[in-house]
């Protein structure tokens, strides 16, 4: 089924528009590094002719221990991100943990993220959707995907309907997750642009006892197989070297992955037909 088209600017996601990309590192490591992912992935996604939006989070709170990187916080991570959107011309998209950011991180942000742990927060979903901005809610690990019409209504009460709901795996406890791709046709049917998380549904939580590890090596079989059931995007966690990053570079994949990856699904897309 088509889902409501959600505009940010001229870039349109859900409907009958193409598959749209959000990607970027992980946390905002510093200023050259997200400036380095950003200039590459949209140059990589113009070749393919796929719409982007750059991510990254300025603050990350939900580490597996306190020696997590943390981020810059939300004064410097907003002035990256701010700078990326006004140089690059790319919608800019990171995640808000409390009412308090709402405000100032939608003054540059044109996609407001809520984390999957945060997806219930009642007093955060409403705050956010009060700006008016588009709304990406991760869906929680521990969530059924019809369990998200709860959190639309949530959203839609403050008259906001626009809005994203991704998918990001479902977890069982035992430092794994489980996609089941079921999930994305089911939350298509609520009615809202569906986008898949590959990177972070390879995840292991805690599964390198401080910090979480990951499986690359599956995003991409992922990534084609969500694409083939029917997604209005993929979310994917993009570094120029993984395995240097500060967090979630098990699961996160380089810039020639990304390069193979797109036209695969971009011709999947083509192939598989709207039902």
């Amino acid at each position: 089924m088509l889902t409501k088209e959600i505009k940010i600017g001229k870039l349109k996601i859900g409907g009958d528009n193409p598959l749209v990309l959000i990607a970027g590192p992980c946390v905002i490591e510093n200023r050259e590094i997200c400036f380095e992912a950003a200039k590459k992935i949209k140059e990589i996604c113009q070749g393919k002719s796929v719409c982007y939006i750059f991510k990254s989070r300025y603050d990350r709170t939900q580490g597996s221990s306190l020696n997590s990187y943390p981020g810059p916080g939300i004064e410097d991570g907003l002035k990256i991100l701010s700078e990326i959107k006004q140089k690059l011309d790319v919608p800019v998209l990171s995640d808000v943990h409390s009412i308090s950011e709402v405000g100032y991180a939608s003054g540059v942000l044109d996609i407001i993220q809520i984390p999957a742990f945060l997806c219930r927060q009642t007093d955060l979903l409403l705050a956010a959707s009060e700006t008016g901005k588009v709304i990406n809610v991760k869906k929680g690990q521990f969530l059924a995907p019809e369990d998200m019409l709860n959190i639309i209504k949530k959203i839609e009460s403050a008259g906001n309907k626009n809005i994203l709901l991704t998918e990001r795996g479902t977890s069982f406890g035992y430092h794994n997750l489980v996609s089941d791709l079921r999930s994305l046709p089911i939350m298509r049917q609520l009615g809202y642009p569906v986008i898949y998380d590959a990177t972070h549904s390879v995840q292991l939580p805690g599964g390198e006892g401080e910090s979480s590890g990951g499986e690359r090596k599956f995003v991409s079989g992922l990534a084609r197989a969500a694409v083939a059931i029917g997604c209005d995007g993929l979310f994917l966690e993009v570094h120029s070297e993984p395995d240097k990053a500060l967090c979630d570079g098990s699961n996160m994949i380089d810039f020639a992955e990304l390069e193979k990856l797109l036209p695969v699904v971009k011709k999947i897309e083509k192939a598989t037909p709207v039902i």
